[in-house]
């Protein structure tokens, strides 16, 4: 039967995404704009706000402890990545078992995404002290280094700290995306004679793709923003060893008194981090409606 001239078609209303754009207006485009304002003034934070022009791009461009910044901000992305996934692949696949213990395991896997990271960094801090912590009160000499003091592993601990804490997030991630591959597949490879590492790499793996563009995205975009776990477990140091963009920002800003060079590094941190999404996406392809039975 011909649906009438005029009728309402089926499904949501567009008045319904009113709502979520403006708040998405108010608080992200337009303190946006303003940033980009502020890229091209001079303005210590107080006083009157000049015009700048370029000055203040060409003062953050040409610091060389900005380029510096983007070279450690590119070094936890890319090792972050590289310890992250599969260390949540495994552990989300292995926990996505229907066994009780498994279960239990999940929720302790799960507690350090409970914690602040500004807890977590106190508590690293004082565990990483080379008088007073971990090392000297197990009496263990290898773990009394100066593990935050020395510029050739600090950013290595770093890693580790974020990935203690951020694990068992994407570890959820790929149980819920464990739990919806049906399991007719690894009954069928079973049948086949399928062993569980053939199951991983042939069914698991090419399943997850979608759940890995997701969770790599997050990491990524998440490497761009560390500032509190940081801030306090280094403070930057020793010397430039772990001043990444976002501190770097927050420092020319509030430290340099110079907001028109902090701005300018907002803003490319902005365009970085969308970049870098869109390349992702890119990766994951242009039906991302495509459920993980592709191929079913």
């Amino acid at each position: 039967m011909m649906k009438a001239r005029g009728a309402r078609t089926e499904g949501p209303s567009a008045w319904m995404v009113v709502p979520a754009l403006v708040f998405f207006v108010t608080f992200a485009v337009v303190p946006l704009l303003g940033v980009v304002f502020l890229s091209f003034t001079n303005w210590n934070g107080l006083g009157a706000i000049t015009w700048a022009g370029l000055e203040s791009w060409q003062t953050a461009l040409t610091d060389s402890v900005t380029m510096n910044a983007l070279v450690v901000t590119l070094k936890i992305m890319v090792f972050s990545l590289l310890v992250q996934v599969p260390i949540s692949l495994l552990l989300g696949v292995f926990t996505a078992g229907g066994q009780r213990y498994r279960a239990v395991l999940a929720v302790l896997y799960f507690v350090p995404l409970l914690l602040s990271s500004a807890a977590v960094a106190i508590a690293f801090k004082a565990l990483l002290d080379p008088n007073f912590g971990m090392g000297p009160g197990l009496g263990i000499p290898a773990l009394a280094q100066n593990w935050l003091g020395n510029p050739d592993l600090v950013l290595f601990v770093v890693i580790f700290v974020i990935a203690w804490q951020f694990v068992p997030f994407h570890t959820l991630i790929y149980q819920g995306g464990v739990r919806q591959i049906p399991a007719s597949f690894y009954e069928a490879a079973q049948i086949d004679g399928a062993g569980r590492m053939q199951q991983f790499f042939h069914i698991t793996l090419p399943q997850l793709k979608y759940t890995i563009i997701t969770s790599s995205t997050l990491m990524v975009l998440g490497s761009l923003a560390y500032f509190d776990l940081i801030f306090i477990l280094t403070a930057g140091g020793p010397g430039y060893a772990t001043r990444l963009l976002p501190l770097h920002m927050y420092l020319t800003g509030f430290r340099a008194n110079d907001m028109g060079a902090a701005s300018a590094l907002g803003v490319i941190l902005v365009v970085i981090g969308l970049g870098l999404a869109l390349i992702l996406q890119r990766l994951g392809g242009r039906n991302r409606s495509a459920s993980q039975l592709e191929g079913a």
